[in-house]
């Protein structure tokens, strides 16, 4: 009889919460902005930046893998943490190019070079590749309520930014 009563109680509990979640929409919350309520807070890991420009999280350092210029677009968007609006890319060809000379000191071909144009083009979509996969290598590694601190994000027109505090993040 007690677990009928618990089963009673808990399809109870379930049918107020779907009204509730179903009135937090009507009052315009969004679905994202729910999923988080559910999540408990979990503390943020530090992101390590090695002297080679591995990517490793947590004190057990968990290494983060990118291909380079994958890599080199996050580490640019780490250096700047107010952000960088796609339209202003082109501005930021130069770092990026000097970043990625760092990670792949042997030299550019003209594919790379060809590639980082691109991916300073904000008329082509190869940014918005490039922070995908940026996006999986995090999501790879925790929920997308954690994740969402460690990648690039942003509303549509305005700077795209990691919003991870930049204490957490140690450059050795």
């Amino acid at each position: 009889m007690t677990n009928t009563h618990n089963n009673e109680d808990k399809q109870k509990l379930l049918k107020e919460v779907k009204e509730k979640v179903q009135k937090l929409k009507e009052y315009g919350m969004s679905e994202k902005e729910i999923t988080a309520l559910f999540h408990t807070e979990q503390p943020l890991l530090k992101l390590f930046i090695s002297k080679n420009y591995k990517i490793f999280l947590g004190d057990e350092r968990k290494e983060v893998h990118m291909e380079p210029l994958v890599k080199a677009v996050y580490l640019l968007f780490l250096k700047h943490p107010e952000g960088i609006a796609f339209k202003n890319l082109p501005d930021y060809r130069e770092e990026l190019t000097r970043i990625y000379v760092r990670l792949k000191p042997m030299g550019m071909s003209e594919r790379v070079v060809q590639s980082i144009e691109d991916v300073t083009n904000p008329m082509l979509n190869s940014i918005n590749e490039k922070c995908a996969r940026i996006r999986g290598a995090f999501i790879g590694q925790f929920d997308d309520h954690l994740a969402r601190h460690y990648y690039i994000d942003g509303l549509r027109g305005e700077p795209k930014k990691i919003t991870l505090p930049r204490d957490l993040v140690i450059w050795e």
